[in-house]
C-alpha cells in the first residue's frame, strides 16, 4: 500500500453519512474511493456541483461535468448543478461539514499553507481560503514529507491559506490533531515507530501516551 492510499483510506474513516463534503485536488480526491458502500455521502465541487460521483469510464467523460480541478466526474442520483455564487455561499455560510485538502505546510499553531506565489508554475490559492475559514471541520491529507524536507513546521514559511486552525493532519506516518496545546500525536502509521515521526517532524508533537496504530480498514 502506498502513501497516497493509507492517507486517503485514513481520512475516509473521519466521513460520517449524510455529510457535505468537498474534497480538494489530488490525493484529496482519492478519498471517494475508500468509503464503505453503506456510507452515503454528498460530495460538493465548488465550481457548481453537489453530489458528485467516480469518474467514469473512459469515452463516458462530459467535458461539461468536472471537479473543481478540471477532472471528469460523474453525477449521482439527485446531483445538483448550481451557479458558483451559490457553491461559495454554501461553503461561506458555514454549510459544509467537511473539507479534505491537500499541504504544502501545517505548523504549530495548526495553520495551513497549500499554495505558493502566484506567476511561477505552482499551486494558486484556488478555493482553499473560503474551504479553511468555513467548512465545520478541515482535515488535511499530505505526505508526511517532501523533497528531503519537513511539511509539519514550527511556523510556516509559506504564505497562509487562512489564520484558522485546522482540525486534522492525516499523512501516511501520523494522524495529528492540532489544539490549543499544540500538536497532539494521535496516531501512528502501519509499521512506523513513534521515534520515526518525531525525526521527520519540525514541528514540537505532544505525547498523551503510546499513540495507537492507524485502522485503515
Amino acid at each position: 500500500m502506498d502513501a497516497k492510499e493509507v492517507i486517503a483510506r485514513r481520512v475516509a474513516r473521519e466521513v460520517k453519512p449524510e455529510m457535505l463534503v468537498n474534497l480538494g485536488i489530488g490525493l484529496p480526491s482519492l478519498v471517494a474511493n475508500f468509503l464503505p458502500r453503506d456510507v452515503h455521502v454528498f460530495f460538493q465541487a465548488e465550481n457548481g456541483v453537489i453530489g458528485l460521483g467516480p469518474r467514469p469510464p473512459e469515452g463516458m467523460e462530459d467535458p461539461d461535468l468536472t471537479d473543481a480541478g478540471g477532472g471528469f466526474v460523474t453525477a449521482m442520483p439527485g446531483a445538483a448543478s448550481i451557479d458558483s455564487a451559490m457553491s461559495f455561499g454554501i461553503i461561506r455560510g458555514g454549510h459544509l461539514d467537511m473539507t479534505v485538502l491537500g499541504g504544502l505546510e501545517v505548523d504549530e499553531r495548526g495553520y495551513l499553507a497549500n499554495w505558493m506565489v502566484p506567476g511561477q508554475m505552482v499551486p494558486g490559492m484556488g478555493g482553499a481560503m473560503d474551504l479553511v475559514s468555513g467548512a465545520r471541520r478541515v482535515i488535511v491529507a499530505m505526505v508526511h514529507t517532501g523533497k528531503g524536507g519537513h511539511k509539519i513546521v514550527e511556523r510556516c514559511s509559506l504564505p497562509l491559506t487562512a489564520t484558522r486552525r485546522v482540525s486534522l493532519i492525516v499523512t501516511e506516518l501520523a494522524v495529528i490533531e492540532p489544539t490549543e496545546q499544540g500538536l497532539v500525536l494521535r496516531e501512528r502509521g502501519p509499521g512506523v515507530s513513534t521515534e520515526d515521526i518525531i525525526s521527520k517532524t519540525s514541528a514540537r508533537l505532544i505525547l498523551e501516551g503510546e499513540p495507537q496504530e492507524m485502522m485503515l480498514n
